[in-house]
């Protein structure tokens, strides 16, 4: 019960703050960090970011997984926990957004959150959720964890196990 409040709770911030976002910037002196609440758009729009953008337009998603995601837009949310400084998260975040765009997901049932080197973010949200490895994606639906993906590396076949995710549910 607790981790479903915790996820409304997320959810809902997320929601409130599309305009406002609630995360901090730092550097290591190689790469931009954002951690809290981020957005699609702070990637996008960034040069620090070029990768988004470059890896975005690299990808194309399956087309029966676009259509099994589509299938389930009315019902699933996803929980993102990333990191703008991991490879691997550059590598398959702007795959997972290419996904999203194929299938018309709404970008409101996207929630997004940066971690930094130490998988911590704002509010211990790492902690309630048991994040141990960068990408997570959680899959909600009717705002309980369905599932999760969270790829070894960036040649993970990650839309695999969503796929799967959305097959059993």
């Amino acid at each position: 019960m607790k981790h479903i409040l915790l996820i409304a709770f997320i959810i809902g911030l997320g929601i409130l703050t599309r305009a406002e976002s609630e995360y901090t910037i730092t550097s290591d002196g190689t790469h931009k960090i954002l951690k809290g609440l981020i957005s699609r758009d702070m990637l996008e729009k960034d040069a620090a970011f070029s990768w988004f953008h470059q890896n975005r337009c690299a990808y194309t998603p399956d087309a029966a997984l676009t259509a099994l995601v589509r299938a389930n837009t009315t019902q699933v949310r996803f929980l993102v926990f990333t990191a703008t400084w991991n490879e691997d998260a550059q590598y398959i975040l702007p795959g997972f957004y290419s996904l999203m765009d194929a299938a018309s997901v709404r970008p409101d049932q996207v929630t997004l959150i940066g971690v930094d080197q130490e998988k911590k973010t704002l509010y211990h949200l790492t902690e309630h959720m048991h994040i141990t490895s960068i990408p997570t994606f959680i899959v909600l639906k009717n705002g309980k964890e369905i599932g999760r993906v969270q790829p070894k590396d960036k040649y993970s076949p990650w839309e695999k196990d969503l796929s799967a995710i959305l097959e059993t549910h």
